[in-house]
C-alpha cells in the first residue's frame, strides 16, 4: 500500500495515514523499511513525490549522510532518468549474471549428489548379496553327520556308498 503524504504551500508534509504532520527524515525512514512513498500538492493535487525524494536525498547529503556517491549524481544530472533506467538495466544484467554463475557452480553438485545416492543404493544391493551368500553358507555348514558323509561318498567317482547294495553282473 502507498503511503499519501501531502504537501503544503509552506512546505509542511501531511501524513494522511497517521493524520499528523510528519519530517523529510520520517519519510525517508519509511522507504529504508520498505514503504511506497506518494507526495502531492495539496492545493493543485500535483505528485511531487520526486521532488521530495531529491530533496530527502539533497538533506543528507548536506548532512555528510548520503549514501549516493558523487559520479551516479553526476551521471544522473547529465543524462536525467535515462541514466537511472542504464544503471538499473546494468545492475539488472550483473544480478542475473550472478545468479546464473551461482547456478552453474551448483550444477556439479548436485551431479555429484545424484552420482553419490546411485552409489549408495549400489552398495546396498551387495550388501544384501552378501548376507544372502552368507545365510547359504551358513545353512550349507549346518548339515546332520549322515548328509556330510552322502555328500563327500557322491564327490568321489567310484566308491560305494555305505548301506547300498550292489549287484555284480558275471560277464560270458
Amino acid at each position: 500500500m502507498v503511503r499519501l503524504i501531502k504537501r503544503y504551500g509552506s512546505r509542511k508534509l501531511y501524513d494522511t495515514e497517521e493524520s499528523r504532520y510528519v519530517l523529510l527524515e520520517d519519510i525517508a525512514t519509511w522507504i529504508r523499511q520498505g514503504q511506497e512513498v506518494r507526495v502531492i500538492d495539496s492545493k493543485s493535487a500535483e505528485e511531487v513525490t520526486a521532488q521530495t525524494l531529491t530533496q530527502i536525498i539533497s538533506e543528507e547529503g548536506r548532512r555528510g549522510t548520503g549514501a549516493l556517491p558523487s559520479d551516479l549524481l553526476h551521471e544522473i544530472i547529465r543524462f536525467g532518468t535515462d541514466a537511472v533506467n542504464t544503471g538499473v538495466r546494468r545492475l539488472q544484467d550483473r544480478v542475473d549474471k550472478f545468479v546464473q554463475s551461482s547456478i552453474d557452480r551448483l550444477a556439479p553438485v548436485r551431479q555429484a549428489r545424484e552420482e553419490m545416492d546411485m552409489l549408495r543404493q549400489r552398495l546396498d544391493e551387495l550388501e544384501t548379496s552378501l548376507l544372502k551368500f552368507e545365510v547359504q553358507r551358513e545353512a550349507e555348514a549346518v548339515t546332520t553327520p549322515a548328509t556330510q558323509r552322502k555328500r563327500a561318498a557322491e564327490s568321489r567317482p567310484g566308491l560305494r556308498s555305505p548301506g547300498r547294495a550292489t549287484t555284480r553282473r558275471k560277464s560270458e
